[in-house]
């Protein structure tokens, strides 16, 4: 059967929503999940992409062309700022690859994105000409991909452009991942090395996977001689030597 809607899952609430959205519309027999795994995704993640099959009664496909840690080594750098190299490989490359080979056999098709205007500042200003519900040559949405695949027949569409976030919970209606009710502001790699320090500091010290993380990511440091954290204050919570000496540092001598 022709499959009319892709919806690129993360295991995030925004994704879901459109997941959940798409087959409200269009009947899950219509609606393929796609999920680009980084293999840096929390266990619940796994845990909760597998519950959405059972939970909307539709298909999400896997594709995996490698690992975070991968891609750092490959970049010698962490992500941050505008350097987003792990967006690229792991989400970017393999799912414009996989529509590419997808629009060959099935036809064309629509994608829906899970991207909120109100999200941050640069998204709104990105996607301020944009309609909700409107289909858009996939280049006009995401310039990184090729022009060719409007000529395949596939549009971008972003169906929730408008919502705020308690818009979205309310749809879910508690059914979202449970990392967010962990004190996650964001659900994705976890946790996400281009976020602020404040994010990465609380995926750290969340939980046991959390603090194992961790200390992947110090060995990524001492190979490549960075620091994964950007701010002063990071640094100086996570890394700084702790000088507690009960008293004057000159008695402790």
């Amino acid at each position: 059967m022709k499959i009319d809607i892709v919806v690129p899952v993360s295991g995030g609430k925004d994704s879901q929503a459109c997941l959940k959205l798409a087959i409200e519309k269009h009947g899950s027999d219509k609606v393929l999940g796609l999920f680009c795994d980084t293999q840096f995704e929390h266990p619940l993640t796994y845990q909760h992409v597998d519950k959405m099959k059972e939970l909307y009664g539709v298909n999400i496909e896997r594709i995996c062309l490698g690992s975070v840690p991968d891609v750092v080594r490959r970049y010698k750098r962490f992500p941050g700022g505008g350097a987003r190299h792990c967006t690229k490989e792991l989400k970017i490359i393999p799912s414009k690859r996989w529509y590419v080979d997808f629009a060959k056999k099935n036809g064309g098709f629509d994608v829906w994105y899970g991207m909120r205007g109100g999200e941050s500042n640069a998204r709104m200003k990105r996607y301020s000409d944009k309609v909700s519900m409107e289909r858009y040559p996939p280049n006009d949405v995401l310039a990184d991909y090729p022009k060719s695949l409007h000529k395949n027949g596939v549009c971008f569409v972003l169906p929730i452009l408008d919502w705020s976030e308690s818009n979205v919970f309310d749809f879910l209606d508690g059914h979202e991942n449970p990392l967010y009710r962990m004190g996650e502001k964001r659900v994705g790699c976890f946790p996400c090395l281009a976020g602020g320090d404040a994010s990465k500091e609380h995926s750290f010290n969340m939980d046991e996977f959390g603090r194992q993380q961790r200390e992947v990511v110090r060995v990524l440091e001492g190979e490549l001689g960075r620091s994964i954290w950007t701010s002063k204050g990071g640094w100086l919570r996570n890394e700084a030597p702790q000088l507690d000496f009960g008293g004057c540092s000159f008695c402790s001598m």
